[in-house]
């Protein structure tokens, strides 16, 4: 597994756009030297163009910025958004541009799912908020409820080395992975203060060297569960292995609480996790659909102190093709305050599921539930198998058109 326990962070809990939104911002705008950005979704909204605002002031006083997007999910973005960048001296990198096929994208897997964010090597943010204005409340019934953290400490240097790298080893191209290819010495990382007491790792998922961290972090968590677990999850349908976790855990007499989506932005969604809530019930888990709007939050609790927070769902997609980063947090503090706000929700804004309120199982749900259970047991090792096309870096969209300054080519190393 990628990463290792660094103490002495400080980790802030930024719940929704608006927590989140004027933190990072203020930050970009304020830095100095080096802006460092991934994100899945950037739209050419309110909140995307308050972005794009902050970026500008870190680039026209020296900062060198870094923003990549992923292709598939910010597509649209114009001319004259990106060549504002480009001419400012901003590099926007686009992570696998897909061409349309009869108007539909082509780029459908291996998606760069990450959310993160380092100013000046003092400070990060990790976590699942896109840039989009539906990370806000007054966006309406289908503004997300989501979660992320503000970062100080040793650990901000493991996520700029990372971000950092991300960016060389695309310019540079890698050769495919090779049993008997030795791994160069990595540089010694800056000594960062003590900002805090927190124990903290940086977990990655990619398609070469990392393809299953963070599911495995989650394991261990729920292996090693002793009194409560608490999972808030926005797409929900793990793997074979972590369901067998989930129900141990709960009949060995942890307390067991998934919160999931109960007002589904895919409909899909719903009815995929409501496969697997027979199985889970009958363990003993307690299921709760967050009902208020669409939950987009990927974040867990484990008894007093372990916690995560970041980009990965516990879906096929987030599992087994897509680049995450999550981090994982002990630090008796944070796990009180995440927990506390997870407790609400469960209280204030959930309905509980019990066994009375699904339908009752006929022979064909029955079937198809036995089969979709045990056909998790191959998952996820067969996504893995999925046809997809090689992910690669490559200049912003229309830069040829509104000015290419501070624009890269660069190649992301195939899945293996």
């Amino acid at each position: 597994m990628n990463g290792r326990w660094v103490g002495g962070n400080r980790f802030g809990l930024l719940e929704n756009g608006e927590a989140y939104f004027p933190r990072v911002f203020e930050a970009i705008a304020a830095a100095r030297h080096e802006v460092l950005l991934e994100t899945f979704i950037l739209f050419e909204d309110k909140v995307g163009l308050e972005l794009h605002a902050a970026l500008l002031q870190a680039a026209q006083r020296g900062a060198q910025v870094d923003v990549t997007v992923d292709g598939y999910g910010s597509p649209d973005l114009s001319p004259g958004f990106v060549g504002a960048l480009t001419a400012a001296g901003v590099r926007v990198h686009v992570f696998d541009p897909g061409t349309r096929l009869f108007g539909w994208r082509t780029n459908l897997f291996r998606r760069m799912h990450r959310k993160l964010v380092v100013v000046d090597g003092m400070r990060a943010f990790v976590g699942g908020i896109n840039y989009a204005a539906d990370h806000l409340a007054d966006f309406g019934p289908e503004a997300k409820q989501d979660y992320a953290v503000e970062i100080e400490g040793p650990l901000v240097a493991h996520i700029q080395r990372f971000a950092r790298q991300a960016i060389a080893q695309g310019r540079q191209g890698q050769p495919a992975r090779r049993w008997f290819r030795r791994r160069a010495p990595e540089a010694a990382l800056p000594s960062l203060a003590v900002a805090g007491d927190a124990q903290a790792m940086f977990v990655t998922r990619d398609n070469r060297e990392h393809p299953q961290d963070i599911e495995r972090h989650y394991r261990v968590a729920i292996r090693t569960a002793r009194h409560r677990l608490v999972i808030a999850n926005a797409y929900f349908f793990p793997g074979y292995r972590l369901l067998k976790e989930l129900r141990r855990a709960a009949r060995r007499g942890v307390e067991v609480s998934l919160i999931l989506q109960g007002e589904p932005d895919m409909a899909i969604v719903k009815t995929a996790a409501e496969m697997l809530y027979h199985h889970l019930l009958r363990a003993g888990v307690h299921i709760y659909e967050y009902c208020e709007r669409p939950l987009h939050g990927k974040v867990a609790v484990a008894d007093d102190e372990w916690a995560t927070v970041g980009s990965s769902n516990l879906d096929p997609l987030s599992l087994s093709l897509n680049l995450e980063a999550n981090v994982m947090i002990r630090d008796r503090a944070f796990n009180r305050q995440l927990g506390e706000r997870l407790e609400h929700l469960m209280a204030q804004r959930c309905k509980r599921i019990a066994a009375a309120d699904l339908q009752e199982p006929g022979l064909w749900r029955l079937v198809r539930s036995y089969f979709v259970f045990h056909f998790l047991r191959h998952y996820p090792a067969w996504a893995g198998w999925l046809p997809a096309h090689t992910p690669r870096l490559a200049s912003a969209p229309h830069a040829a058109t509104a000015g290419t300054a501070g624009t890269d080519r660069l190649t992301e190393p195939a899945s293996s």
